[in-house]
């Protein structure tokens, strides 16, 4: 069994640099959006488990209806959340582990696919802007530590470099966007226009109540 983890954030917390363009409740639904968007492209490669890892019961029940295991987090920051992962994979047997962001809305099935094949015992994608890490492989699961948000995908290439572990790397539009800020609003309404997030904020603007900023 070889898993696919998405971790998803308390939607209260969820995305709040989106916070002056969209309200707490708009974007927790755009959080939701994107994690639907993920599992499209996770469920799209055979092979795999795929689980959400979340406290919020709204994330839980959409993986419940997507198929997916429901993993409770027990408690926040992510890096906790990553650890009872590890351990659950690792109780279950699983030979690898790919933790995979939930918010990745450019994101296709070959894209993830090719990046699962990719061999080595440590595979990483890096995010467009801030030196993170949008995908994170390991083989197995606990082969070297995983760091998320700033610079830690050069975090991943040290410790994989410390224990004479190659890392591989995998660069691919839809693994390297994370929709985090307003100016990339336009560019997932330009780009990703049939996933449920560019629907989402297509829906949002043409209430009025959303205005795309100039992309940057």
């Amino acid at each position: 069994m070889r898993v696919i983890a998405v971790p998803v954030k308390a939607l209260s917390r969820a995305k709040s640099r989106l916070a002056p363009i969209l309200s707490p409740l708009e974007r927790a639904a755009i959080t939701l959006a994107m994690l639907e968007d993920v599992l499209d492209a996770a469920l799209g490669v055979p092979g795999w488990d795929v689980w959400v890892v979340s406290p919020d019961e709204a994330a839980l029940e959409i993986a419940v209806r997507r198929g997916v295991r429901p993993v409770l987090e027990h408690k926040p920051p992510l890096a906790a959340a990553i650890r009872q992962v590890e351990e659950e994979a690792t109780e279950h047997g699983a030979p690898a582990l790919a933790i995979l962001p939930a918010d990745l809305p450019l994101l296709q099935p070959g894209e993830l696919a090719g990046a699962l094949q990719t061999l080595g015992p440590v595979v990483a994608s890096p995010a467009t802007t801030g030196g993170g890490t949008n995908l994170l492989l390991r083989r197995p699961p606990r082969a070297i530590p995983a760091r998320f948000g700033p610079d830690s995908f050069r975090k991943h290439e040290q410790s994989a470099r410390s224990r004479g572990l190659p890392l591989s790397v995998v660069e691919a539009p839809g693994l390297a966007f994370d929709l985090d800020v307003p100016g990339q609003v336009g560019r997932v309404l330009d780009e990703a226009r049939r996933s449920r997030t560019a629907h989402s904020l297509r829906q949002l603007r043409e209430e009025g109540r959303l205005q795309v900023p100039a992309s940057g």
